[in-house]
């Protein structure tokens, strides 16, 4: 693993601590996949973690911003927010069809009751964080 700078945001602490309590360690389970996606992948140095629409947000110099968050009209429920006008979501429904619930061209969806699979959203993760390298690629070069 190449060494990672994660320029934070301290506001996304205060964001974390509001979340039920049933609904946090699921949201930090998310946050801890994406900065070790990012440590994993090749050519990202530097990871932002902000806020953007009040959620907590990941940015990389040449990826497409993801978010994660809970809402109280959906309360069994926690997402990952990615760019709705990028090929994102449309290749991870090709390619995980039968892994993850979508929520149209926006999002994958985790009730807080099922297991995330772990690898193959780290696939996910990895095609944002370096979207716009890869977005001429087949597939966004997602070996699955």
């Amino acid at each position: 693993m190449q060494a990672l700078q994660i320029n934070k945001n301290p506001e996304v602490d205060k964001v974390f601590v509001e979340y039920p309590d049933r609904v946090r360690p699921r949201l930090l389970f998310l946050r801890k996949l994406i900065i070790e996606t990012a440590k994993e992948t090749e050519g990202i140095m530097t990871l932002e973690e902000t806020l953007k629409w009040g959620e907590p947000s990941y940015l990389t110099k040449y990826g497409s911003t993801i978010r994660i968050d809970w809402k109280p009209k959906t309360p069994d429920q926690y997402a990952v927010y990615f760019k709705c006008t990028s090929q994102l979501v449309p290749t991870f429904r090709k390619l995980f069809k039968d892994s993850f619930t979508f929520e149209t061209n926006r999002a994958i969806v985790f009730t807080l009751s099922e297991t995330v699979p772990s690898e193959k959203l780290k696939k996910c993760l990895a095609a944002a964080l370096t979207y716009h390298k890869v977005k001429h690629l087949p597939m966004l070069n997602i070996q699955t």
